[in-house]
């Protein structure tokens, strides 16, 4: 690793001219603080670039956000509701309860998969303007939100359609949309800073997110597996999907181990990716 430790200030013309000290000591938490908040515009201007472009020429638009969880929703939940007969017996909405799961998974899914390649796909932009490079992992979770949200909007709306009545439990939703952005974009910066040094991350993303889907229990309530259930809690997912699918339909999950493992994830995250970003933002340019 390059090491460069220059002078905070030199002399131009009689004038003292700042000079980025570039070494592997972190940044005071601070001032690296304040230099995120500083250059908020630029994730702002970043996040609106990549929603637009996402959608740009697509005759459907945003529509398209909306349309691909209630198409997967509802092509789980005609072939699990038979093969695996999930939704007999339940005491609440087993389509309601399926596509609760199916709006948080999405989210995650596709912005976790953007997170983690941002920083090395943006060398072309890093090259040239000097910014914190913790922002560009963080644009495709601030750029998901708007589908989020109105992923959620039409969840609400789809409930009654379903028969699940609007009940007040519903307005845990909020709490569950500020865990799942929040594991989200902690995870994604995490990532983003481990594939500038470790190009095979990407490709154990891909295969973890195929696996993921699978052990979460989106499409089937924890309790069809039986004694393994347990072992469902040690997921950080479940605890967030869990918390969507009470909101929307009152399932009994999460658990409060599986809360308490999705929250304490969460934060254990958070804190990894804000030491490692502090240590190395400035140094990802020797390898990019």
């Amino acid at each position: 690793m390059n090491t460069r430790r220059p002078s905070r200030r030199y002399q131009r013309r009689g004038e003292d001219v700042p000079v980025l000290r570039l070494d592997s000591r972190p940044e005071p938490l601070g001032a690296w603080l304040a230099s995120l908040w500083g250059y908020r515009q630029v994730l702002v201007a970043l996040a609106r670039q990549d929603f637009r472009s996402r959608y740009k020429r697509a005759s459907l638009g945003i529509l398209w956000s909306i349309a691909v969880p209630l198409v997967q929703s509802a092509v789980m939940i005609f072939i699990f509701s038979r093969v695996g007969n999930f939704g007999g017996g339940a005491t609440f909405s087993y389509a309601g309860f399926v596509f609760a799961g199916m709006v948080p998974w999405i989210y995650l899914s596709i912005s976790v998969v953007s997170s983690t390649t941002a920083i090395v796909d943006a060398t072309a932009l890093t090259e040239h303007v000097f910014f914190p490079r913790v922002l560009l992992p963080l644009v495709a979770p601030a750029a998901n939100l708007i589908s989020l949200a109105v992923s959620i909007v039409i969840l609400v709306i789809a409930l009654p359609i379903v028969g699940q009545p609007l009940e007040p439990h519903l307005l845990l939703i909020l709490p569950a949309t500020v865990l799942l952005v929040a594991f989200t974009t902690a995870l994604g910066a995490a990532l983003g800073g481990l594939y500038v040094y470790f190009r095979d991350v990407k490709f154990m993303v891909q295969a973890a997110i195929l696996v993921w889907l699978y052990v979460t229990p989106i499409v089937y309530p924890p309790g069809a597996l039986g004694r393994a259930a347990r072992w469902l809690d040690l997921n950080p997912l479940t605890g967030i999907v869990g918390l969507f699918q009470r909101a929307a339909v009152d399932a009994p999950v999460p658990s409060m181990r599986a809360f308490a493992v999705s929250l304490g994830t969460t934060i254990a995250l958070a804190i990894l990716a804000i030491a490692g970003h502090r240590r190395h933002d400035r140094l990802f340019v020797d390898q990019l």
